[in-house]
């Protein structure tokens, strides 16, 4: 067997399978998120604590990275398409770097 051939193989192998517990988990962190988000900024403002108004903005970009999480998950899963689940990994990366960097220059959230 060829290394082309060996490594195209690998490629196969390694490709997202569907993942319903991903899934589900997903769906359920995309539902709780906002009400615990809304909760948080509301607790936060009433006491009047920036960090509990900063972490309920992080609460609601969980919110976010739930979405991006089972859209590529639900697309792998219905179409087969398993390039959209690390896709959706990238994009996860990306916005992770974009807070990290955010965070340490030091940008005020709130």
């Amino acid at each position: 067997m060829t290394d082309t051939a060996v490594l195209v193989r690998r490629v196969r192998l390694d490709r997202a399978d569907h993942s319903t517990v991903g899934i589900v988990l997903a769906a359920v962190s995309l539902l709780v998120m906002p009400a615990l988000s809304y909760a948080q900024r509301r607790a936060g403002r009433a006491l009047g604590s920036a960090s509990a108004v900063a972490d309920s903005k992080q609460t609601l970009l969980c919110t976010y990275l739930s979405a991006v999480l089972l859209t590529g998950l639900g697309v792998n899963s219905l179409f087969g398409w398993w390039w959209a689940d690390p896709l959706a990994a990238l994009v996860i990366a990306a916005v992770a770097v974009r807070e990290g960097r955010e965070a340490w220059r030091g940008d005020d959230c709130c």
